[in-house]
């Protein structure tokens, strides 16, 4: 507080004047407070949003972490399996072969070998008939109807196509000529996983793509060997071409269908 005099003309005149120095409050730092019981200031409090985050909760971290720690263990699991798969055989593959079948069949077989891959050699086309037998004991065989034509239309021009139309049906065949050799007769019980396999796709492939009622369906594969480019046989003459192989399977039981 100061005391301020002021002199006027007429006569002096005293007053009393309570100020604020704001030059001294700036300088002190004092700002408005607001008294509490106790004479002193309270604390100026933020918002809470300018508070952090909270973190969550140790259990839902610990979750997280397990579930990576499975996800890595099972991937790394997967690409050693498929190793020992696709590798040449080595004590390591052989000791170990029932895991490595039972985790690689059927879904993740591999169309090759580690440093000796097997391209196809021969083009393959494989057509299915079907019979239906009529109440009054009368048999119905339909013609023939080729499912690699129509594996080949869904492929060809298509700039992504399914894996369905390139693989499964050619797949199945292999795996066919692999399990039952060509006596057509299973052997064990993946041979018999793979010829309802292969029974299963041609007859839903049939059901969807012609009317009418069957039981049974039968499979004929024609194969066509082929031929060296004329790049890789130089000035030699062509070789005559190799008589096609035609294989006729037997007629296999199937739940009826019924399409119209």
């Amino acid at each position: 507080m100061r005391e301020i005099e002021t002199d006027r003309p007429h006569g002096a005149v005293r007053a009393d004047v309570v100020s604020a120095d704001t030059d001294e409050l700036d300088r002190t730092g004092a700002g408005p407070t607001a008294p509490n019981g106790g004479g002193r200031p309270h604390e100026f409090q933020g918002p809470s949003e300018f508070q952090g985050p909270s973190e969550p909760p140790l259990a839902l971290k610990a979750g997280v972490r397990v579930a990576v720690v499975l996800c890595l263990a099972t991937a790394l699991a997967h690409v050693l399996l498929v190793f020992l798969h696709v590798a040449p055989p080595n004590p390591l593959s052989r000791q170990y072969s029932r895991q490595v079948n039972a985790w690689v069949f059927p879904l993740f077989e591999q169309d090759w070998r580690l440093f000796a891959p097997d391209p196809e050699s021969v083009n393959r086309q494989i057509s299915a008939r079907t019979m239906h037998t009529a109440p009054d004991d009368t048999v119905q065989v339909s013609d023939w109807f080729d499912l690699t034509t129509v594996d080949t239309a869904a492929v060809k021009h298509n700039p992504f196509p399914s894996h369905t139309a390139q693989n499964m049906l050619r797949r199945a065949w292999t795996s066919y000529l692999e399990t039952h050799g060509g006596d057509d007769q299973p052997h064990s019980q993946r041979a018999l996983m793979i010829q309802h396999y292969l029974r299963n796709i041609a007859a839903e492939r049939v059901a969807a793509h012609r009317h009418g009622r069957f039981e049974s369906i039968q499979l004929r594969v024609i194969a066509r060997p082929i031929g060296a480019p004329a790049a890789a046989r130089g000035p030699r003459p062509a070789a005559a071409p190799k008589p096609a192989d035609t294989r006729y399977l037997p007629w296999w039981k199937v739940a009826p269908h019924a399409t119209g």
